[in-house]
């Protein structure tokens, strides 16, 4: 045999990597002591739950289970860390980050191990990339902590953080936690999963070792009840959770109308779309890391595999090539391509869904590899001929199964990528630059990668659309999920009277006084032919409006959803709108402060100062649509991320009665000049003065549909919209069981809500306008785009 022969011959031999230490520091430790609660090392209750290795089966460690009162016992040492460390200067905090960081790199090696024998991800993917990258973000938030005086000016810690995160990242997310919330002067408790406790236990020690103040950091392993305690406790100001949509959901519902701040990173459901003129055996290697990597266990795996038609077949050849040499085996062997799932529940969870899958007529191929003999192993799986429907196309299976499908055109490919509930990820795989740069920001994922996959950094947000959640982890707009900003409070609001109150009627020469609703750029009457009587300070009819139903706020949705004009425009042709829109208001600006007068009985100069401050309002939020941007990150890599601000989409917003116009104005303006499309409910007592812009708006070349009016029931109108899945964003000031039940409604779409929890804001405060609303009104697309050979 010649050497050439021996070369092409030559196959892997077993490249183990030494466990030792790491099972000397199993051995060392008694883990039914392992709550990290007050930089103390308690039992807890008493109660231990298993935690074993998924390629053996075998146990690992009995580990300490939180019960409600070591929740407590963990938010109150939290609580009472929390005002000295808030206090405590930008820099002595960056210190404590950097030395977190350092004290990591010290023993990157033993993270690496545990984490691959408690999760069962290859080494290689431990050692290479989820060890490195969570030092790196504490390394880089200790930066954030030393300029956030210089670069959040007017915000603050939220307070006390309750973290919960999965087990498919166990170390990563921790820091993707931690880093940002201690940056920003908050002190943690934090829940690991179940199946994966080791990681972050070691990680209390090194906090120990890097002179975190007693109570900042506070680590309480446990299952489900643990989690509910840390939500449901009144002591935590924000709730941030990696996990289950279906869990997301239930934490939004238990959180309604308790004023804590959420972040919900969820599932996904991501596109791996292939362009005919892509780089073939690229996108197949970016595939591999796109479903293969983690086993799959990764909530922005590319599973959904789209491949233009004319190259479906050459593309599939290469893929099946490619699996067959992935190697299956032990995840501490540095040769193994996919390790075992992390438990017998996700192997049996994966099977019954390729199951379902080929009964609902996909075609699953395997390669012929041989699986371990022991351990939680699933064969990679290549699922052809599937449907768009198909369970495998809908359902984040969380495993090493890849869905395809084809599609013809551009347009195609975008409309099949966008045809699921969720929108956290997408790769697109073009040589034509122009053509993948089309097609990133027409794509609804908050992450979106460019002849690549699976990019991420400590500089560069992630995080989700629709059911994947909301909000972003990483960079400046991470950090923002930490801080809070202290609007100015105005009146609280009561509940509108169950019955109307009696209005005094007079004869007048006017014919009729009637306001419709307007919907799609025309007045209309309300579908039920029912209206409201309009009082004026002296109890007298002003005038009738429509009451709104369910039928109109739907009608209203649609045409908002239907006015594609609006959003697509530039943001300079937004800017000229609402400069436009204020010229008009400013050339009635008598009539309604008149109308100001009348409704609410404010004296003539302070109704004409409320309508100077809407028109102002007005240039202020046309003169920022061109100037609120997004930002290019340079993370350390050949890659510029291109942060991009992206409209939310329909928004639906309920005004309070305090400063009528001036209030309604403050919240519609900003929503338009990111270009959102907006359902408006205004004030319920003085209505009259959103019907009045009817005309304005009309004759601003306003699109049609970009701006919707239902006057009527507060309460009821809210509700309708928060129940809606095609609002993509609910603003809401009304009386606190409104905004409560607002809130837990609106878990269908997981649609982004911000209520007043029952206060309005002073709409007079220069602190109620500018940038605090417009980061309300996008959402920040991250687009990767790797340059070089």
């Amino acid at each position: 045999m010649n050497i050439l022969e021996r070369y092409h011959a030559m196959d892997y031999g077993p490249a183990p990597e030494a466990r030792n230490e790491a099972d000397a520091w199993l051995a060392a430790r008694d883990f039914s002591k392992a709550l990290f609660i007050g930089g103390d090392w308690k039992a807890g209750d008493g109660k231990t739950f298993d935690t074993s290795d998924p390629a053996s089966g075998k146990l690992l460690a009995k580990v300490s289970d939180a019960g409600a009162a070591d929740i407590h016992a963990a938010v109150s040492a939290a609580t009472k860390a929390l005002p000295k460390w808030s206090a405590s200067s930008g820099y002595s905090r960056a210190k404590v980050l950097y030395a977190i960081g350092r004290a990591m790199q010290r023993h990157q090696r033993l993270f690496a191990v545990l984490e691959s024998i408690d999760n069962g991800k290859p080494i290689r993917e431990s050692r290479d990339i989820d060890v490195p990258l969570a030092i790196r973000h504490f390394i880089h938030h200790a930066g954030w902590a030393q300029a956030l005086d210089r670069d959040f000016p007017d915000q603050k810690g939220v307070g006390v953080v309750g973290q919960i995160i999965p087990w498919n990242f166990p170390l990563l997310m921790l820091a993707w936690k931690i880093a940002p919330a201690l940056a920003a002067g908050c002190t943690v408790v934090l829940k690991p999963a179940e199946f994966t406790p080791l990681t972050a236990i070691l990680f209390a020690e090194i906090c120990q070792r890097a002179g975190v103040p007693k109570g900042v950091v506070n680590i309480v392993q446990g299952g489900p009840e643990a989690g509910a305690a840390i939500v449901n406790h009144p002591g935590v100001q924000k709730i941030a959770f990696t996990g289950s949509s279906e869990v997301g959901k239930i934490i939004r519902k238990a959180t309604a109308g308790s004023g804590k701040k959420i972040s919900l990173e969820l599932g996904g459901k991501s596109a791996f779309v292939v362009f005919e003129d892509a780089d073939l055996d690229s996108a197949v290697e970016g595939l591999v890391d796109g479903i293969w990597f983690n086993q799959g266990q990764v909530c922005c795996a590319g599973s959904r595999l789209l491949v233009q038609e004319g190259i479906t077949e050459a593309f599939i050849a290469k893929v099946k090539a490619r699996m067959s040499r992935l190697r299956v085996g032990s995840p501490l062997d540095k040769n193994t391509d996919i390790g075992p799932l992390v438990d017998l529940t996700q192997l049996d969870r994966v099977k019954g869904l390729v199951a379902e899958g080929a009964k609902q007529g996909a075609v699953c191929w395997q390669p012929d590899v041989a699986l371990p003999s022991t351990g939680y192993y699933h064969l990679p799986t290549l699922a052809t001929g599937v449907s768009p429907a198909n369970i495998l196309a809908q359902e984040e299976v969380f495993g090493p199964v890849l869905a395809t499908m084809t599609f013809r055109n551009t347009e195609e490919a975008i409309e099949l990528a966008n045809n699921t509930r969720y929108g956290l990820a997408a790769s697109v795989w073009s040589e034509n630059v122009n053509l993948a740069l089309h097609v990133a920001p027409q794509l609804k994922a908050g992450v979106v990668w460019v002849n690549g996959t699976n990019m991420f950094d400590a500089a560069c947000g992630f995080g989700g659309y629709r059911e994947s959640g909301f909000g972003r982890e990483g960079g400046r707009e991470g950090m923002f999920e930490y801080l809070s900003a202290n609007l100015p409070l105005g009146p609280v609001v009561k509940p509108a009277p169950a019955t109307a109150q009696p209005v005094e009627r007079s004869e007048s020469d006017v014919i009729d006084r009637t306001a419709k609703l307007f919907i799609g750029g025309k007045q209309v009457r309300p579908d039920g032919n029912y209206s409201l009587d309009i009082a004026t300070a002296k109890g007298k009819l002003a005038g009738e409006v429509g009451l709104g139903s369910r039928k109109d706020i739907r009608d209203a949705v649609a045409a908002a959803r239907a006015c594609r004009a609006w959003p697509e425009a530039t943001a300079y042709n937004r800017s000229q709108v609402l400069y436009y829109l204020a010229e008009n208001l400013s050339g009635r600006a008598g009539e309604f402060a008149a109308r100001l007068t009348e409704l609410t009985g404010a004296t003539a100069k302070a109704a004409r100062d409320e309508v100077e401050q809407s028109i102002e309002r007005l240039f202020l939020y046309a003169g920022l649509a061109d100037k609120f941007e997004g930002r290019v990150h340079q993370p350390p890599a050949r890659a510029v991320t291109l942060a991009l601000h992206e409209p939310v989409g329909v928004v639906g917003i309920v005004a309070s009665d305090n400063a009528p116009l001036l209030g309604l104005i403050s919240l519609v303006a900003p929503a338009l000049a990111m270009g959102n499309t907006v359902v408006a409910v205004p004030s319920e007592k003085y209505p009259l003065l959103a019907t009045d812009l009817y005309q304005v708006i009309e004759y601003s070349d306003v699109p049609a549909g970009a701006i919707n009016i239902v006057t009527g029931r507060s309460a009821e109108l809210a509700g309708v919209l928060a129940k809606h899945d095609d609002v993509d964003g609910l603003w809401l000031f009304a009386d606190a069981e409104t905004c409560a039940r607002a809130e837990a409604d609106s878990v269908g779409n997981l649609k982004r809500v911000w209520t007043g929890n029952g206060r309005s804001l002073d709409w007079t405060s220069a602190e109620a306008a500018g940038d605090a609303l417009l980061r309300r009104a996008v959402e920040v697309k991250n687009v990767w785009v790797p340059y070089g050979d």
